[in-house]
């Protein structure tokens, strides 16, 4: 068995920390878990409606504060900030620095050219459509009301929106879940729509043990 690896978790929603650990307790228990949470970024993202280079330079501190603490590789949890994670994978490299979503993104295109997007942050539709490769037809759809309810501790309405909203999406090939804290919601989503639902805790457990050699 491989010696145990420190993996920090940067996280700019407060609700992110809980299912990436479950994920890592499911799926390769025995890690070192270091949690960093700025939950105030995404709260600025909303304000400001656009990333900034300030806030990229938000990410590299806390990206390189990781990193000094021996940290084997970097997950960040939030969706909506693609360009500055980005930045922090060229600037800590060889690391392992990876987006939420981009081992999602890997496994949803494997399961057909038509994916819906589900969010309940509105901020992340345009950090993390791109993302996708040419040739896949993304389907955005934001739960309205879902993380106000998350907030509000009332995780059955959250769930509730989550499915309801997932329905438009029953004409796509699979449906990714944009928010590490929409995970809690597949079986709901999955039950509204028949359609094969992705998260972003497992499918990035899973691309990190493969790297490191779990």
């Amino acid at each position: 068995m491989s010696a145990p690896r420190r993996i920090a978790l940067i996280h700019a929603l407060r609700h992110s920390p809980p299912p990436i650990e479950a994920a890592f307790a499911r799926l390769w228990p025995g890690q070192v878990l270091m949690s960093l949470l700025d939950d105030s970024l995404s709260a600025d993202l909303a304000r400001e409606g656009k990333l900034t280079p300030r806030m990229t330079e938000r990410f590299l501190t806390l990206a390189r504060y990781a990193a000094g603490t021996g940290a084997d590789a970097i997950l960040f949890t939030c969706s909506a900030f693609g360009p500055p994670i980005e930045a922090c994978a060229a600037d800590l490299a060889p690391m392992p620095v990876l987006k939420p979503n981009e081992a999602m993104i890997e496994e949803a295109v494997t399961r057909g050219t038509r994916i819906g997007l589900l969010v309940t942050f509105p901020g992340t539709i345009p950090s993390m459509t791109p993302e996708f490769p040419p040739g896949v037809t993304v389907v955005p759809k934001v739960a309205e009301g879902a993380l106000a309810a998350l907030d509000a501790g009332d995780v059955a309405t959250h769930d509730r929106l989550a499915a309801e909203a997932a329905k438009d999406l029953a004409d796509c090939d699979a449906i990714a879940l944009g928010q590490f804290s929409l995970a809690r919601a597949k079986p709901l989503v999955e039950a509204a729509t028949g359609k094969p639902v992705l998260t972003t805790p497992d499918s990035a457990v899973l691309k990190l043990k493969g790297l490191l050699g779990g």
